[in-house]
């Protein structure tokens, strides 16, 4: 399983390092998340797109609204941002995204930066 993880979360990130060489820092988090569903599809990597999730709360599951950017493989979280620093909360909103999904592992890709190696994450629950 964790040779699997390693094996996707490479694959996903390798395309992000594509679609950033291609287009660069300074555009909106939609136009990163379109680029790099094409080059998923290209490299026959499968996933879902603006996955929900619901929030269990007391018991009940409640439809809030929560909407995950990519899971990858039913197995890895892909939580993509276009920000000038990524801070704690967006790394406490992935975890909290693991916890809710009980997925294990996640990527946090910040494409706003000069070298994507920069905007990188990789978080565990």
């Amino acid at each position: 399983m964790a040779s699997e993880i390693n094996k996707l979360t490479g694959q996903v990130i390798g395309a992000a390092m594509e679609v950033h060489k291609a287009l660069g820092p300074g555009l909106l988090e939609t136009v990163y998340e379109a680029c790099l569903c094409m080059e998923l599809d290209l490299r026959s990597v499968p996933y879902q797109r603006q996955k929900e999730i619901p929030v269990e709360y007391r018991g009940r599951k409640l439809d809030c609204g929560y909407r995950l950017d990519l899971v990858v493989a039913d197995c890895l979280i892909v939580e993509l941002k276009a920000c000038d620093v990524l801070k704690p909360v967006h790394e406490a909103q992935l975890l909290t995204y693991l916890k809710l999904t009980g997925l294990k592992v996640g990527l946090l890709i910040n494409f706003n930066v000069p070298t994507l190696r920069e905007g990188i994450k990789r978080l565990a629950n």
